[in-house]
């Protein structure tokens, strides 16, 4: 007998994968960063194969930043925080926020291949109906910690999350990635100096640096260099690495050795890991065709 599951149907753990997070997480997150990095690797190419996959079945996304922003996801998700796929709503989890949600089938495809919902629901992106938002929803998507789409929101709401953290006296950590043209929005450095006041150790901000936004280079559209000295003036601990090293990203993931907060400006590049997508700003929103999808994923599979 064949079942039918409506995109309006909630999404439920995989109970399944899951499980093998647990583990897999466990070890990944114990292990040293050169141990994990390969394995990390293969999980972020995977991931990257559902993000076209996802991106061509609805006809609709915005492939260039998913495929930036995918290593900082999977070494967050996997080699770094304490999460619950099958109990998303753990007190004990890490709490983890993207900013950028317009990127939200690289999220969707990393929050499936740890088992918050089963592979096959990726299919129902953008579709009437369904969970899986063009822009995440927290009350929709298992693992979404917050809603985000509109620029500027993410970096605010992480902070009020590390600072409930403390409050509380509680040990998780809260990690978000933001987009680098999203460092233009006001709100952004309010509360980069908020968590730099309360002494938030517990928060790392993630900048995903491919130097695009949607219809230009960041700096022809308002200028951000030198950024990591931004972050340093308003008192945070920087780390600049390159967002498509894994060992990096993972190093980069440790705790706070000040006790002020981390940011980490990551160096990427915007449609990473196909060629004929890099560093191509129309590849912001543009939807490959069948034929590149097909030439893209023989580049992923290599």
């Amino acid at each position: 007998m064949t079942v039918t599951v409506e995109a309006g149907a909630p999404l439920r753990p995989d109970a399944a994968a899951a499980l093998s997070y647990r583990e897999r997480n466990a070890r990944l997150r114990a292990a040293s960063p050169a141990e994990a990095a390969p394995e990390l690797a293969e999980i972020s190419a995977a991931v990257r194969r559902d993000i076209l996959t996802t991106i061509q079945s609805a006809g609709m996304g915005h492939v260039g930043g998913d495929l930036s922003v995918t290593d900082l996801l999977v070494t967050a998700l996997w080699g770094t925080l304490r999460m619950h796929p099958a109990e998303p709503g753990h007190p004990q989890r890490d709490r983890f926020v993207l900013s950028k949600g317009h990127c939200a089938a690289a999220l969707y495809s990393t929050l499936a291949s740890c088992g918050f919902f089963p592979r096959t629901r990726l299919s129902d992106f953008m579709a009437p109906l369904s969970p899986l938002n063009g822009h995440p929803a927290r009350l929709k998507v298992p693992g979404v910690e917050t809603s985000t789409g509109p620029l500027g929101h993410g970096l605010p709401v992480a902070t009020g999350c590390a600072l409930g953290a403390r409050l509380r006296g509680e040990t998780w950590r809260t990690v978000v990635v933001l987009g680098d043209g999203e460092m233009q929005e006001g709100s952004n450095w309010e509360a980069a100096m908020t968590a730099a006041h309360y002494g938030l150790g517990n928060l790392t901000a993630v900048v995903d640096r491919n130097r695009l936004q949607q219809g230009a280079r960041t700096e022809d559209t308002k200028a951000l260099e030198p950024l990591d000295a931004k972050w340093s003036s308003f008192g945070w601990e920087v780390r600049v690495i390159d967002g498509h090293d894994h060992r990096a990203i993972k190093e980069a993931y440790a705790p706070s050795a000040t006790g002020r907060p981390v940011a980490v400006v990551a160096a990427t590049v915007k449609g990473k890991g196909v060629s004929f997508m890099e560093d191509r700003v129309e590849w912001h929103h543009k939807v490959p065709t069948d034929e590149q999808v097909r030439l893209a994923l023989e580049e992923l599979n290599r």
